[in-house]
């Protein structure tokens, strides 16, 4: 599994000293307000025991995100394949940080580096990324990051009740040829 690197982040494998903060942040209702609720330490454990698994199926997944100049572990980044039951396929990008690391540019920086990995190394032909209508500041950092939407993809989560959660917007970007 690769491990990835920006100017200031890392982003690595799960380790067993993330879990603390992880379950922090899920259990923050900042943090969780577009996720829906707030999960349990048990819960937040599993999802990154779900984590790992993916990543050793698949070769890829969410990484846990680090600042490299303090090793602080800040949120995650990634690639996910669609779940089952959404109005579309492929593959979305994704990204939770901390409050703490909200503001920094962070999300954008590690973003645009999951993108060079989906398009370089997995050869993807199209990356997505949705969130809920309300979540403006994911919608940002997509646009930051080259993705544009078509209002003519937004859809109702099928997973979500009615309420705040359930109206989303799907951006895409597609692979750009290579230049020589």
């Amino acid at each position: 599994m690769a491990e990835l690197r920006t100017d200031r982040l890392v982003l690595r494998r799960w380790r067993d000293s993330d879990l603390e903060p992880w379950a922090a942040m899920n259990a923050d209702p900042e943090v969780r307000e577009h996720l829906g609720d707030l999960l349990t330490r048990e819960q937040s454990d599993a999802s990154v025991a779900a984590f790992q698994a993916e990543f050793d199926q698949r070769g890829y997944g969410w990484w846990a995100v680090e600042v490299q100049a303090t090793g602080e572990f800040i949120g995650f980044a990634g690639l996910d394949r669609v779940d089952d039951g959404m109005p579309f396929t492929g593959v979305e990008i994704g990204w939770r940080l901390a409050r703490s690391a909200w503001g920094h540019g962070y999300a954008t920086e590690a973003a645009l580096k999951v993108l060079d990995y989906g398009f370089e190394t997995l050869e993807l032909p199209e990356i997505l990324a949705v969130t809920t209508a309300t979540n403006l500041r994911s919608q940002a950092v997509m646009r930051r990051i080259g993705m544009t939407r078509d209002p003519a993809d937004d859809f109702d989560n099928p997973t979500e009740p009615e309420g705040p959660l359930r109206p989303n917007v799907l951006f895409r970007i597609e692979r750009r040829p290579a230049t020589r």
